[in-house]
């Protein structure tokens, strides 16, 4: 468990899953509405599939749930998924030392990070302030990477 100031890190339970499909449902809808992608059913069901507790993380402030984020390994690299933060934290600087928290790990491990983010959305600008960089896309994502830094 991560402690910094008033927010932690837990490890997700298998139960957390309805809070972080609901949070994906409300911090993805404005993306996907201006996409023309949103389904209110579809939104938390492509969570609740992929929902996986072994490398999915919750975000508490305050003892209270707020978000998530999850780092899976791969072969070639880490993929960062399902990173949402409530709204009314959106700009805290919480997202920004959690982000900063896993790649540090990333760094560590000596693995290079990959993630893909909606066009459009906003979160692309702190990933790209974390060294993320363009690798494809398409109409509807953006994927980037991040290559491994030295310690």
């Amino acid at each position: 468990m991560v402690i910094m100031g008033d927010w932690k890190l837990r490890r997700a339970l298998a139960t957390d899953v309805d809070a972080v499909a609901e949070l994906r449902a409300v911090v993805l809808r404005a993306d996907l509405e201006r996409l023309g992608r949103y389904d209110e059913q579809r939104v938390r069901q492509r969570l609740r599939d992929g929902f996986a507790p072994a490398y999915t993380w919750v975000v508490e402030v305050d003892g209270a749930f707020a978000g998530c984020v999850a780092l899976r390994r791969a072969d070639d690299a880490h993929w960062l998924e399902h990173f949402y933060l409530a709204p009314h934290l959106q700009g805290s600087g919480i997202g920004t030392a959690v982000l900063r928290e896993l790649l540090e790990q990333c760094d560590r491990d000596g693995a290079r990070v990959r993630l893909n983010v909606l066009q459009g959305s906003p979160a692309r600008r702190l990933y790209e302030r974390h060294g993320f960089t363009l690798e494809t896309e398409d109409p509807v994502d953006v994927f980037m990477v991040r290559e491994q830094t030295s310690l």
